[in-house]
């Protein structure tokens, strides 16, 4: 008698799991303000497709969903904070040089 060892294939991964964590990584170098958007949507998007999936056949990569979000959303955070200091030493810097 042979044994047979059963083969059971592995679930698929979201597509845009990975695409969300690709953007999270390239947002930090090349990308900084899109790429944190495509990101975000991403994440999103690809969270909702995973919770959706039916439980006997679950999609995977909601973690890597997640990281692509968490990246994108510091990054975009870091975005803000530049644009309002950049707006800051805009104003501030024509108020002492005495613009009006």
């Amino acid at each position: 008698m042979s044994y047979q060892p059963s083969y059971r294939p592995g679930n698929a991964t979201s597509s845009l799991a990975v695409v969300s964590l690709v953007f999270g990584i390239v947002t930090w170098f090349l990308l900084p303000f899109i790429g944190a958007l495509v990101a975000i949507v991403c994440g999103h998007l690809a969270r909702g497709e995973i919770r959706r999936s039916p439980i006997d056949n679950r999609m995977e990569g909601d973690g890597m969903a997640v990281a692509g979000l968490v990246l994108g959303y510091v990054q975009l955070g870091f975005c803000v904070l530049a644009g309002l200091l950049l707006m800051a030493v805009l104003f501030f810097g024509f108020a002492v040089a005495g613009w009006h």
